[in-house]
């Protein structure tokens, strides 16, 4: 009969009985670290994907030259990469038009005019 009027407890707050054998404070760091990077590759694949259906893009995703923005460009179209001054840009590919395909250092990649970049 007393377990019948026990008070319920929620399953957290309920104290463990190896409290002693806790994970030390570098090892629950390094898992911090480790969520962190997985969420990254996780949100470099979507991008890639995203990049993939938007310029309907399948042959390989290879870095061919690198350039620089000679001058800040906002984007008019959601297929435009807006560019800064100085922005270093890896060049994806090479469009029929004068505009190439670029993958800027947040992974965002768009349409850059020629006329913007300075290339080495």
């Amino acid at each position: 009969e007393k377990d019948k009027y026990k008070t319920w407890m929620p399953k957290f707050l309920v104290v463990k009985k190896d409290k002693d054998q806790r994970k030390s404070s570098d090892n629950v760091e390094r898992n911090i670290f480790k969520s962190r990077r997985a969420m990254q590759k996780k949100a470099r694949r979507w991008k890639k994907k995203f990049f993939r259906e938007t310029f309907m893009y399948d042959k390989e995703i290879n870095v061919i030259n690198t350039a620089t923005a000679k001058r800040s460009v906002s984007s008019k179209r959601r297929v435009d990469l807006p560019v800064t001054a100085g922005e270093q840009l890896d060049i994806i590919d090479v469009t029929e038009g004068n505009a190439v395909i670029c993958c800027n250092s947040e992974g965002r990649y768009g349409y850059v005019l020629v006329e913007h970049l300075n290339f080495r």
